[in-house]
């Protein structure tokens, strides 16, 4: 919700040399912070990094960057 992070996407590659698809999936975790500008609790699906930013610039700065995305909290 945060970081925008998307699966990339590369080659797996065998013994032989031989060359396959694969995908490189994000660190997606689910959280839940109290946002006390609301007096709730909200339910954030953020990235390993994304939950690093948040402790760096606070929940409600996280918050706000996410409704101005135009995601629904």
């Amino acid at each position: 919700m945060l970081t925008g992070a998307q699966p990339g996407f590369g080659n797996r590659i065998s013994h032989s040399h031989r060359r396959t698809s694969r995908r490189f999936d994000p660190n997606i975790q689910t959280k839940r912070y109290w946002l006390p500008s609301e007096g709730r609790h909200v339910r954030l699906r953020l990235s390993a990094k994304g939950i690093k930013t948040v402790d760096t610039i606070g929940v409600e700065a996280a918050v706000a960057r996410i409704r101005a995305r135009g995601v629904k909290i």
